[in-house]
């Protein structure tokens, strides 16, 4: 995962199988991380094995957390290229690895290829119903569309994953989130779900001038931003608190805890949000893969 330094981050190895996205989510970093818009999807295959193989054979007994939403949607070429299908059924000789795919459309076509339904996450990126709504454009499933697809995934035997990132500050922001939380015990059990990770909306500079002229309505990226550690713009430290806090209290209320984790903050804000540091938990990077692995 490309995480920057001074802030935690969950260490998981990524599959790059393309680049950019035909989603048009109006805060997607990708916007400002490549230098073009072209979207990729890489045709040798062949290679990709290989690699995978000479990786993941060199030590048979390490565990590994490997995903291919971070630079793409896992999911949202699938029709076209059956990619996670191949990949799923790939990955089957190695019981060592454990693959997240995350998406915002709904296409189960992989499972029919996974043989281990321990050794597959499927995951879903959640918002409040108003920024889904209105900041996630092209073809991203619904709320309930994305909850519904991993509430099968869970009856087949598949624990799922869930993402809040980014949460964003908007008037009328703890009636949405609250909403979503809500939604999530609708459909899914605490047991179903391996992680749910929060995220609070930050960027690099270049990002708030592509979204100010790609989604001139907008207006989250006009809020009280300071620059991080790291650089990147980040919500006022009491404000992200305050929505972490919130959505932390609702999702315990429904029975998560121990699955709750923060994407790129500081112990200080983990200990102020969920009274824990990820060295309470042997560290975040094996805590997520204990997790992953069913542990």
């Amino acid at each position: 995962c490309p995480g920057t330094s001074h802030y935690r981050c969950c260490g998981y190895q990524i599959i790059h199988i393309g680049e950019n996205c035909p989603l048009r989510c109006s805060y997607c970093i990708l916007q400002a991380y490549f230098q073009d818009r072209v979207l990729k999807v890489w045709a040798n295959q062949d290679d990709l094995w290989r690699e995978l193989d000479e990786a993941f054979s060199a030590h048979p007994g390490r565990r590994v957390r490997v995903g291919t939403g971070e630079f793409t949607d896992s999911l949202v070429l699938e029709p076209l290229t059956g990619y996670s299908h191949d990949l799923v059924a790939f990955l089957a000789r190695y019981p060592q690895v454990c693959l997240e795919l995350k998406s915002k459309v709904v296409d189960l076509s992989w499972m029919e290829a996974a043989s281990d339904p321990i050794r597959v996450l499927p995951a879903w990126s959640l918002n409040s119903p108003a920024i889904v709504d209105t900041e996630e454009q092209g073809v991203c499933a619904s709320l309930e569309q994305r909850l519904a697809a991993a509430q099968t995934c869970a009856r087949a035997g598949f624990r799922v994953c869930l993402h809040f990132d980014p949460i964003i500050y908007y008037p009328g922001w703890q009636d949405g989130y609250a909403r979503t939380a809500e939604m999530i015990f609708d459909y899914l059990r605490p047991a179903d779900i391996a992680y749910v990770s929060m995220g609070s909306f930050r960027h690099m500079p270049e990002l708030r001038r592509c979204i100010a002229e790609n989604f001139p309505g907008s207006t989250y990226i006009y809020g009280e931003f300071i620059t991080g550690l790291d650089g990147k713009q980040r919500l006022l430290k009491p404000l992200r608190v305050e929505q972490f806090r919130f959505l932390v209290t609702r999702l315990r209320r429904g029975g998560l805890d121990q699955q709750l984790y923060l994407c790129m903050e500081s112990d200080e804000v983990w200990q102020a949000v969920l009274g824990r540091t990820p060295e309470n938990l042997g560290g975040l990077y094996r805590h997520l893969m204990d997790l992953a692995f069913g542990e």
